[in-house]
């Protein structure tokens, strides 16, 4: 295959090499190129084909993710990975004309500058996905490059890998290899990826893996959207309903496992309520789970290595002072953590000190560390010091300790009363700041963001620009300038005498 002819069929062997990854960027590129931006019908049907990819292998992907996972239920795999794509999709057939329509800037004629913004795509976008929702991670960012008009390569996490082998056999029964195309494999394969010379990279995981995607990215000063993690701030308010709380906290905390990037990590609890929390925790928890060890809709920890390090970090904690509370079953107690199923039990630890790994590792599990507190100002004080998280959280009334907390105390999102809601409101801003991530997608914050928004201006005056500033241009003109700037520095300073 040569650099200029699009392959004829989708590569879906695992771990392709560092060339023929090259080779099919470059197919797409040069398709990209040589058919120019798309038009809205093409765009359309495009993202039509790749949601029905997606929708008629839906039972397959479960199967696929319950057997990955070891256990997640049907429901679990449906609800958060597949039918994500169905507001995706009618949030880009209800806007995108809209959306690509060029942008007059206003006055600009008037100055004899008649100007306007035309949005285009940027050619090709590398989609780097995660493995705890592989599909709908990868799916709907794909979707909102489609719309901007771009050809997509994806990097399928290597983790689910019967996961991933179903979705690229997916894509590949009705998208074409130069408008999307799936990549499978390991590190290696991963690192190759994240090397290409893209025309804007979307990577969702870890921050510890997205700076090494960032620095292979900026070798080759790749555009770059970050979709990382971090540890999330709960306060729980003096006047919060309690129980509404923990109900909350802890189903969002138990679901698929924990394994959710804008899971809570740790929550601050008044301090004269605090054994009232936990006890409403542990009803909360056992509501959900009356059972856990057998139970089918538990999700199990994705893998050995991520079991040993979540329960690593809970065997830590204890062994430097915290007080672990199981809320198990007395009869299963002793049988978890249970590393044949992947299983651990939902814990709350209590007395969590700076010393210990829990207090700086996103846990990724059905752990949660609680802390007692007397004033709102000691609990900013402790969130602002750690890197900003992607999410933070408050329950309790909408006043005045609600808006200091969200006006002082940097975030990705914030949701009040709920936790993650601000992730499903499509269309609104997803994405976190500092060490949680960079950038945004969702809606037509996504749409902009795989596009290039061109400013195209003509000239309808009668001499050009370096008129001014050319011979015999000279002191006249100058004196002019240091005029404009005199009047200037002068209604500026008389706003700070009167601030």
């Amino acid at each position: 295959m040569t650099l200029t002819e699009a392959p004829s069929t989708h590569v879906l062997d695992v771990d392709p090499s560092a060339t023929l990854q090259r080779e099919l960027l470059d197919a797409q590129r040069s398709a990209f190129l040589a058919d120019g931006p798309p038009s809205i019908e093409l765009r359309l049907d495009r993202i039509d084909r790749f949601v029905a990819c997606i929708l008629e292998h839906a039972e397959e992907l479960s199967e696929a993710l319950n057997a990955d996972f070891g256990n997640r239920s049907r429901l679990a795999n449906l609800a958060s990975d597949v039918v994500g794509v169905l507001p995706a999709l009618e949030q880009v057939r209800t806007n995108l004309a809209q959306w690509m329509q060029d942008k007059e800037i206003p006055g600009s004629a008037d100055a004899g500058l008649p100007t306007f913004v035309q949005t285009r795509p940027k050619g090709v976008v590398g989609v780097i996905g995660p493995w705890n929702f592989p599909v709908i991670l990868v799916a709907h960012p794909t979707i909102e490059a489609l719309a901007a008009g771009n050809r997509v390569m994806i990097k399928f996490s290597e983790i689910p890998e019967r996961t991933a082998e179903v979705f690229a056999r997916a894509v590949a029964s009705r998208m074409r290899p130069d408008e999307v195309t799936v990549i499978r494999g390991g590190v290696e394969t991963a690192s190759a990826f994240s090397s290409l010379p893209f025309d804007h990279i979307i990577f969702t995981g870890s921050p510890s893996v997205g700076a090494r995607v960032a620095e292979a990215a900026g070798r080759n000063l790749v555009p770059l959207t970050l979709e990382l993690g971090g540890k999330n701030p709960v306060v729980v308010s003096d006047d919060a309903d309690l129980l509404t709380a923990a109900q909350r906290i802890a189903g969002t905390r138990l679901m698929n496992g924990g394994q959710i990037c804008l899971c809570p990590d740790y929550v601050f609890v008044p301090r004269n309520k605090l054994d009232d929390f936990v006890d409403a925790y542990e009803k909360s928890v056992l509501t959900y789970f009356p059972t856990f060890r057998d139970n089918p809709d538990v999700t199990s920890i994705v893998n050995d290595r991520n079991f040993d390090r979540v329960t690593a970090l809970i065997d830590d904690a204890v062994a430097k002072g915290a007080e672990a509370r199981m809320f198990v079953p007395d009869n299963e107690v002793d049988q978890l953590p249970d590393r044949a199923s992947r299983r651990i039990a939902p814990t709350l630890l209590l007395g969590v000190t700076d010393e210990m790994t829990i207090a700086t590792e996103e846990i990724f599990g059905p752990i949660v560390a609680v802390y007692p507190y007397d004033d709102l100002d000691e609990v900013i004080d402790y969130v602002n010091a750690q890197p900003s998280p992607l999410a933070a959280y408050w329950f309790g009334s909408d006043n005045d300790e609600y808006h200091t907390f969200i006006t002082r105390v940097t975030s990705g999102g914030v949701t009040r009363n709920d936790l993650a809601l601000h992730w499903s409101v499509e269309g609104a801003p997803s994405g976190g700041i500092g060490r949680s991530g960079m950038g945004a997608y969702s809606g037509k914050i996504g749409f902009q963001t795989f596009s290039h928004r061109r400013t195209i201006t003509a000239s309808t005056a009668t001499a050009g620009i370096s008129a001014a500033m050319l011979p015999p241009a000279g002191d006249t003109e100058a004196d002019a300038i240091a005029g404009m700037l005199h009047q200037a520095h002068a209604a500026i300073k008389e706003r700070i005498d009167r601030s």
